[in-house]
């Protein structure tokens, strides 16, 4: 029997609060499986709520509170009894893994972008001083050239030189970029030395060529160029290092005296989720390089091919961003 309310509501408002918040936070992930020890505090406070709920029928004065304590009773009681089967929408719940474990580690991703960033210094340094370095840093012959060459070439070309071999050209794109994500996840195992050398080295090239194009006066090709499957295919790699860095984070544990296994159980459900968004992204990138990308002035404008990059961009950076945010 409550024999003072003022007191007794001030005494277990916080366990209301507590139990309120829980049930918000799982309506809006309903496919959200909780640990042990959440299962247990929210059957303790499911269970304290309707003890007071219990007590506070004696007043009958107080028609709102009892209201509010009868809503999180009821709620709290359907979603610990619910009988409900697997969600026909799991493929929701994967999508959304992949931008929540995204920005779950976005330090690793910023040490990634970072790593890049540096190689692409040293790629523009390395021709800056000496131009006879292109011979070494470009990686295939067709960069080896001047720029102003090769896109006179390009602009002129008469004939579709990927008709009838874009579907394969573009398994292998999706096929090499993919194999070089991975590897950069997989070298997390060396606490992140080999990661951190994919990176920079990949940043070589890409710094090297974009010095290459620019000071060559091919500013504007270049991002025609690369934009439309640069602006995903980048990122993906990036999100490769980004998982190879959490890899390496968690074997080295640094000053966590959590066992190494369970460290690694820990994080190793996010990093599927971002080697898998990032496969996902490659493939669009693989589709867009052979169809879109190696298509020039006047085939198709580079006013346009930049604006479709951006946007693209953008469209990536709202979604790792912002979706499944609570």
């Amino acid at each position: 029997m409550i024999i003072d309310l003022p007191r007794f509501v001030s005494a277990e408002r916080a366990y209301w609060d507590e139990l309120h918040a829980v049930l918000t936070r799982l309506e809006a992930e309903p496919e959200r499986r909780l640990p042990l020890t959440e299962i247990e505090r929210l059957h303790y406070l499911y269970e304290r709520c309707s003890s007071d709920l219990s007590r506070l029928g004696t007043f009958s004065t107080e028609p709102r509170l009892r209201a509010f304590l009868e809503s999180l009773v009821s709620r709290a009681y359907s979603l610990i009894h619910e009988t409900r089967g697997r969600s026909g929408i799991r493929w929701k719940r994967a999508v959304l893994q992949f931008p929540r474990a995204f920005r779950r580690h976005l330090g690793a991703f910023r040490l990634a972008v970072a790593v890049t960033l540096l190689g692409c210094a040293f790629g523009w340094f390395a021709l800056h001083i000496d131009p006879r370095n292109k011979s070494i840093l470009m990686p295939f012959a067709g960069l080896q050239g001047p720029p102003s060459e090769r896109v006179a070439e390009e602009e002129s070309a008469q004939q579709d030189r990927y008709k009838g071999i874009k579907a394969s050209f573009a398994a292998q794109l999706m096929t090499h970029n993919t194999q070089v994500t991975i590897m950069a996840l997989a070298f997390g195992v060396t606490f992140g030395v080999g990661t951190l050398i994919l990176l920079f080295y990949n940043g070589v090239i890409l710094g090297a060529v974009a010095t290459d194009y620019i000071v060559g006066g091919q500013g504007v090709f270049l991002a025609g160029w690369l934009l439309p499957h640069g602006s995903i295919e980048i990122p993906a790699i990036l999100l490769g290092g980004q998982a190879g860095f959490v890899l390496a984070g968690a074997l080295i544990g640094w000053g966590d005296r959590t066992p190494r296994v369970e460290r690694l159980r820990a994080v190793a459900a996010d990093l599927v989720a971002i080697v898998a968004g990032a496969g996902v992204l490659l493939i669009w990138a693989g589709t867009v390089e052979a169809f879109v990308s190696q298509y020039h002035q006047p085939v198709i404008p580079y006013g346009l091919k930049i604006a479709f990059g951006s946007c693209e961009l953008a469209a990536l950076s709202f979604f790792l961003g912002w979706v499944g945010r609570e």
